[in-house]
């Protein structure tokens, strides 16, 4: 089991940058892949970027490509993700999820765990 919480959020100005925060508790952690999710009001959880077990691999996607770095901690049980570039089709609740054995990385039936989001508002 794991539990995960996000950290971070909150109001920035376009182009600003967020460094959100996934802290886990849970001695396997190390041993999850991790993946970012939003959701804006009214649109579907859609996927934002995903980093290995071990961090040697990331994905992420179109539309945060070149913006936004994904980037896990393991001695601190946290994973990270640097936004730059920030623009107001950004604005989400954002939420980190470990993923299971089921499913592909970059949809949320392929996650176990999740926490319970952080509000990310990018004014114009």
């Amino acid at each position: 089991q794991v539990q995960l919480v996000e950290s971070g959020g909150g109001l920035v100005q376009a182009g600003g940058s967020l460094r959100l925060s996934c802290a886990a508790s849970g001695r396997t952690f190390s041993s999850y892949a991790i993946g970012w999710f939003r959701q804006a009001p009214g649109k579907e959880r859609e996927f934002v970027a995903f980093i290995s077990w071990s961090g040697g691999r990331t994905y992420y996607a179109d539309s945060v490509k070149g913006r936004f770095i994904i980037s896990r901690d393991s001695a601190k049980n946290t994973v990270y993700l640097q936004m730059n570039s920030l623009k107001p089709e950004d604005t989400a609740v954002y939420y980190c999820a470990a993923r299971g054995v089921r499913g592909t990385y970059n949809y949320p039936s392929g996650y176990d765990y999740w926490g319970q989001g952080t509000q990310v508002t990018v004014s114009s």
